[in-house]
């Protein structure tokens, strides 16, 4: 039975839809998902002009490298988009990438029957790097970019001599291992399988799952969640241990597609998981983010790269457009839109009452 007090004031009257839901409601979900719409029309958009300037980007032949690659940058910024959705950022990615690549390669020694030991190796050393950033930002409340920065600069370090020392003469990855990557089940590349999976299992984990939820509350607001009880700091720790686990596996799929290791491995994945995560319409202030959404920033990301690949522009015109491109999708990214909608449809306050010179009887 739900008892109403006589003298608390009455609720403003809302619009009820249809189903019964309130205008409020309505309005909610308006800006959720307005948050995280730019990203779908901006990647729509592409492909229409793709059609026109550059259609063999529509090819087999091109989805072979589109596909593959974009599940390696997916991948790489759903890690990313677990430290942002708890307000920080991990630019220790290429470091973990080429450790875990370098690991793969030198433990594997291009032996079928080492995989079961390279493969675990590189997991684990991604879990480590995360967790001990996830030390220095959660529990000893160290800058997140000064500190993930420095991380990632001596785990580069270390994979440079390790890459000198033990991987420089034979720099193939384990035969199983590029065979998996290239095959093709149902038509499409394993890798893309994999990745599809990882992102569906990542999404219905923050959604309906109680760590999944408490994940997000702590995101979204920290001091909120402590006072309702939540470990604050475990949750950062687990958010840079997660990402550290997910740059460990895009490090084997890279690895698996690339068939073999060289000095530059993974240091393309410095900005673009942040930028695929900031587009997709994450705030760099912490709160709500989409796997869905990110997963087809990436695609759009990877997809610009390979039309501009074929229409033949200059590698420095390359770096124009995909940077402009990338500062364009910020500057209209559904964080943006969220605020602006969020203002428009705020409610006006009603006027103050004229203050008057005698008191109501």
């Amino acid at each position: 039975m739900v008892v109403v007090d006589p003298a608390s004031p009455p609720s403003p009257p809302g619009y009820q839809g249809p189903a019964g839901v309130s205008g409020r409601a309505l309005a909610a979900n308006a800006l959720l998902g307005a948050r995280f719409l730019p990203v779908w029309l901006a990647t729509a958009a592409l492909g229409v002009v793709a059609a026109f300037e550059a259609p063999s980007a529509f090819g087999n032949t091109s989805w072979s490298y589109v596909l593959p690659y974009t599940t390696v940058l997916a991948v790489a910024a759903l890690g990313q988009m677990l430290v942002v959705m708890h307000a920080g950022i991990d630019l220790s990615t290429p470091g973990v990438i080429s450790i875990g690549g370098n690991l793969i390669v030198g433990i594997g020694a291009s032996s079928d029957h080492r995989l079961w030991l390279a493969i675990p190796a590189c997991l684990g050393m991604g879990v480590l790097i995360g967790f001990a950033n996830g030390i220095f930002v959660g529990v000893l409340r160290l800058n997140p970019l000064i500190v993930t920065l420095a991380v990632g600069q001596v785990v580069l370090a270390w994979s440079s001599k390790y890459s000198r020392d033990t991987v420089t003469s034979n720099p193939y990855v384990p035969g199983a291992l590029s065979s998996w990557a290239t095959s093709k089940p149902l038509g499409v590349s394993a890798v893309f399988w994999t990745g599809l999976g990882i992102t569906i299992v990542l999404a219905l984990a923050l959604r309906y799952s109680t760590v999944g939820r408490h994940f997000q509350a702590v995101g979204a607001n920290p001091r909120a969640a402590w006072m309702a009880g939540l470990r604050v700091r475990s949750h950062v720790v687990l958010a840079y241990t997660g990402a550290g686990a997910l740059y460990a596996v895009a490090a084997v799929l890279l690895a698996g597609v690339s068939s073999s290791i060289d000095p530059t491995f993974g240091s393309s994945y410095l900005l673009a998981p942040i930028a695929a995560v900031v587009i997709a319409g994450a705030a760099l202030s912490g709160g709500l983010a989409s796997a869905t959404s990110t997963w087809v920033a990436a695609l759009a990301l990877t997809f610009l790269t390979q039309m501009l690949l074929i229409v033949g522009l200059s590698a420095a015109m390359q770096y124009v457009v995909f940077g402009g491109a990338i500062l364009a999708g910020m500057v209209v990214s559904g964080d943006r839109v969220a605020s602006l909608l969020g203002r428009w449809l705020r409610p006006a306050r009603p006027a103050p009452r004229a203050a008057t010179g005698g008191q109501e009887s």
